[in-house]
């Protein structure tokens, strides 16, 4: 299968999604947020982003499952009114039919459960990222047959020259399997191949991690990376923007490995499965830290895997061997 039906509505659907998280964070001089059970922020753009996307996916394909990473259970509180009025108020300048219900039902689209074909999404990935003006990203993948076959990643807040920070901001990152990977700035269809960085210079010698320590193991992570002979200091991001890093070039190495203080903690599959699929078409390779494939097929959580390995292809064994 091609999948060009799939690719293109999911194109559509993150590129909407980004426009209201755009919105949201010019206009709303604070952004506040809700705290999720685990203690996790979410914000209007999280909810508005996934209303958007759930309701896109579900006219274009009716029958397929979504596995998202919110619902609606908290924004429907009493005490929250205000925050539903503002998500359905950002949701109304796309779908103008939008109503406080709908656009509860169209987030809880999202509740699905993995199945033999599903989407998997968050709405935004680092919203702490979002937060504090950084870098953010609304992740969509298309999950078939236990393998991911479409992704789509957008990020916002990346410049599309990393050497010109001040140029263009905003990127969309694609891959089908089988097909390639690709960029192009954010709303436009001009899209060039990707590729990793197989004999990384000297600024391109360098790794990625979250900004988030309690995200992974940074003193383990700065360990593994001087034993592969990386010498510059890692480059700090939030959310899946770290896997578009290393697919087109701007590092070799994206290191998340488990944090001490979560020593039971397992990845959720939205967390990863667009950016690996970008990765992996760009060339690269990803694994979990003791060189096993992700599992994305089986539970929101991956419960087979320990901490996740993305490199540029040609250091991956090297890395694994000083995890070892």
């Amino acid at each position: 299968m091609a999948y060009t039906e799939e690719k293109q509505a999911a194109i559509q659907a993150v590129i909407q999604a980004a426009e209201l998280c755009k919105a949201v964070r010019a206009e709303m001089a604070s952004v506040g947020s809700l705290e999720k059970g685990d203690r996790s922020p979410v914000t209007v753009a999280d909810f508005g982003s996934q209303a958007l996307i759930c309701h896109h996916l579900t006219t274009a394909f009716p029958y397929d499952t979504i596995v998202g990473e919110e619902d609606s259970t908290d924004l429907q509180k009493p005490e929250n009114a205000q925050k539903l009025a503002q998500v359905t108020q950002y949701v109304q300048r796309f779908q103008p039919d939008a109503t406080l219900d709908t656009v509860c039902r169209w987030i809880d689209a999202g509740g699905g459960s993995v199945a033999e074909r599903f989407w998997t999404l968050d709405p935004i990935d680092g919203t702490k990222g979002f937060l504090r003006n950084d870098q953010y990203a609304i992740a969509l993948a298309l999950i078939e047959d236990g393998l991911t076959r479409v992704a789509v990643l957008g990020c916002p807040a990346l410049a599309f020259d990393v050497n010109d920070p001040d140029g263009e901001m905003g990127v969309l990152f694609v891959a089908v399997r089988g097909e390639g990977a690709a960029m192009a700035p954010l709303g436009s269809s001009a899209f060039v191949p990707i590729h990793v960085v197989e004999k990384p210079d000297e600024t391109q010698q360098r790794f990625v991690e979250s900004v988030e320590s309690s995200h992974g193991d940074p003193a383990l992570q700065e360990a593994v990376a001087q034993a592969v002979g990386f010498t510059q200091p890692p480059l700090r991001m939030d959310s899946q923007v770290k896997y578009g890093a290393v697919a087109r070039g701007d590092a070799a190495l994206y290191l998340r490995l488990p944090s001490p203080a979560s020593p039971n903690y397992r990845e959720k599959i939205w967390d990863h499965a667009a950016g690996s699929l970008v990765v992996e078409e760009a060339g690269g390779c990803v694994t979990d830290m003791h060189g096993y494939p992700l599992n994305l097929a089986a539970d929101f959580k991956m419960h087979d895997n320990r901490g996740v390995l993305v490199s540029n292809g040609t250091l991956h064994m090297a890395v694994l061997k000083a995890l070892e």
